[in-house]
C-alpha cells in the first residue's frame, strides 16, 4: 500500500568486538591508542564515561585529544562478516531490526562507503525476528567496496516518522562502533516509499548523509498530515545536498510529470541534482542496471563536505531537525527560522532570521585558536577576542557524532541582537 500524494505547488520555501576494558584498569596501565580505541568504540554510558574520564586526564590540552580522536580507533580483524541480521532497541523498548552486509574481504585497515538501502510498502504490519523478513533478499546488494545497511519500516515507523529519525542514525554509529567507515560517503537510497523517506532526510537531518538517491517516491508525501507528516519543506535546506532522483514516465503512482513543480524549484534554488525520467518507466526499477554506471559515478563525486566554508538552514522546531553539521538553531522568535552563515579563516558572518539563539560549533583546522574569532550578526559585531579550545567540549561532540571528520573544540553560542 503506498501513500497518498498531496501536490506541491511551486512557490514552495525555500558482533564480536574485542576491546581492552576501560573501567578497572588505571589510566596510566593503557597505551594512548587503546583508549582512544575504547572511546570510539564504547557500546554503554558506562564505557564511555570511563573513556572519557581516562582521555581527560591523559591528554595534556584540547590539541593534543583531538589529533588522538582524528587518528581514530584500532578496528579490530575479527569481526562479523558477509550478511548479518540485527535489531536496535529503542530507549522506549521498541525494536527496529536491520540487516547489513560486510564484505567478506573486509579490511580494517581501510575506510569503507556505507549505502543504506530505504524499501518501499511501509504501510504494513511489523516485522518478525528471524531471516526473510526482506521480501527480495539480499544477493544484488551485496558489494566488496562497500557496506550495505538494510533497516525496517511499518505502519508505526515510516521513514519520515521521528523514530525513524533517531533510528538510521543510531544504526550508523552502532557500525562506526565495531567498522572502519568512510564517514564522508555515507549515502541513502530509497525505491518508492522509502525514496520519499530519502527526500525526508534531505529537507530535514541532513549532517550524516553525503547524497541521496529517491527513486520512484515523492517529496510531496511529506507534506499530507494525514500520512506523511504535514511537514513544511525548505529548499533552503538542500543546498549543500546532492540528490539523484528517478521517475517513470508513466509510473501510475508518482509520474514524472508530478514532479516538475518540485524540480523546477530545485533547478532555480541552484539545488545540485540529477532528475533523470525513465521513458515508458513504471513503478519499479527494471531500469536500474542500466543507470548503475551514472549513479555509481554521481557517489564517488559527491562525497560529504563535513565543514564547508557557508552553509544554511531553516528549523521550524528545536527540539529536533534543528541542526546542519557545524551550525544549530537553539531558539526560534518567530517559525520558521533561517540561519546562513560564511566563515572565512576566523571571521564568521550570520544571517539570522526568525532566531533568537544559534550556535556554532568550530575546528581547529578550520579555524586560529591563537588569533581572534570575528563573529557579525545581521551587521552586528558581537565578538571580537580569542576563544579557549576544550577538551569538555571535544568529546561531547566526539561522542554526539561518533565522526573523525567532523570534530569540533569549541561551541559559541549567540543571542541575535534586536
Amino acid at each position: 500500500m503506498h501513500l497518498k500524494l498531496i501536490n506541491i505547488a511551486s512557490n514552495l520555501t525555500i558482533a564480536l568486538f574485542l576491546v581492552i576494558p576501560a573501567s578497572g584498569i588505571a589510566a596510566d596501565a593503557i597505551s594512548t591508542q587503546a583508549l582512544v580505541t575504547n572511546f570510539w568504540s564504547a557500546a554503554t554510558p558506562q564505557e564511555r564515561q570511563d573513556s572519557e574520564a581516562q582521555l581527560m586526564e591523559r591528554a595534556g590540552d584540547a590539541a593534543a585529544l583531538y589529533r588522538w580522536l582524528k587518528i581514530g580507533a584500532e578496528y579490530p580483524v575479527d569481526v562479523l562478516k558477509g550478511q548479518q541480521e540485527s535489531v536496535r532497541v529503542a530507549d522506549d523498548g521498541n525494536r527496529f531490526p536491520y540487516v547489513y552486509l560486510v564484505p567478506d574481504s573486509y579490511d580494517p585497515a581501510r575506510s569503507y562507503p556505507v549505502e543504506f538501502v530505504l524499501h518501499g510498502g511501509v504501510s504494513a504490519p511489523e516485522w518478525e525476528p528471524g531471516g526473510g523478513w526482506w521480501r527480495r533478499g539480499y544477493d544484488s546488494l551485496r558489494q566488496e567496496d562497500r557496506m550495505v545497511v538494510v533497516p525496517a519500516s511499518w505502519e508505526d515507523a515510516f521513514w519520515w516518522h521521528e523514530n525513524q529519525a533517531e533510528n538510521l542514525p543510531a544504526i550508523l554509529k552502532t557500525l562506526k562502533r565495531r567498522y572502519n567507515i568512510d564517514e564522508n560517503r555515507v549515502t541513502l537510497t530509497g525505491v518508492s516509499d522509502g525514496g520519499t523517506g530519502a527526500y525526508f532526510f534531505a529537507f530535514k537531518q541532513p549532517t550524516e548523509w553525503a547524497a541521496f538517491f529517491p527513486y520512484i517516491g515523492h517529496p510531496g508525501v511529506l507534506r499530507n498530515p494525514q500520512s506523511g507528516g504535514g511537514y513544511k519543506l525548505y529548499f533552503e535546506n538542500l543546498q549543500a545536498k546532492p540528490l539523484y532522483i528517478v521517475n517513470g514516465e508513466v509510473d501510475r503512482l508518482y509520474p514524472a510529470s508530478s514532479l516538475e513543480p518540485f524540480i523546477q524549484v530545485l533547478r532555480e534554488a541552484e539545488v545540485p541534482h540529477v532528475f533523470k525520467v525513465i521513458e515508458d518507466g513504471g513503478h519499479n526499477t527494471q531500469w536500474l542496471p542500466d543507470e548503475t554506471p551514472m549513479i555509481e559515478q554521481y557517489k564517488l563525486d559527491n562525497p560529504r563536505d563535513p565543514l564547508p566554508d557557508s552553509i544554511r538552514w531553516v528549523a521550524d522546531r528545536t527540539d529536533r531537525f534543528n541542526r546542519n553539521l557545524w551550525i544549530r538553531i537553539d531558539e526560534l522568535s518567530r517559525e520558521p527560522g533561517l540561519l546562513e552563515v560564511s566563515r572565512d579563516a576566523n571571521r564568521f558572518v550570520v544571517n539570522a532570521r526568525g532566531i533568537s539563539q544559534f550556535t556554532l560549533l568550530l575546528n581547529p583546522e578550520e579555524v586560529d585558536f591563537s588569533q581572534p574569532i570575528l563573529v557579525n550578526i545581521n551587521g552586528n559585531t558581537v565578538l571580537a577576542e580569542s576563544v579557549s579550545e576544550n577538551k569538555e567540549t571535544l568529546l561531547k561532540w566526539a561522542r554526539e557524532d561518533l565522526d573523525r571528520t567532523m570534530l569540533f573544540t569549541a561551541e559559541l553560542t549567540f543571542q541575535v541582537p534586536d
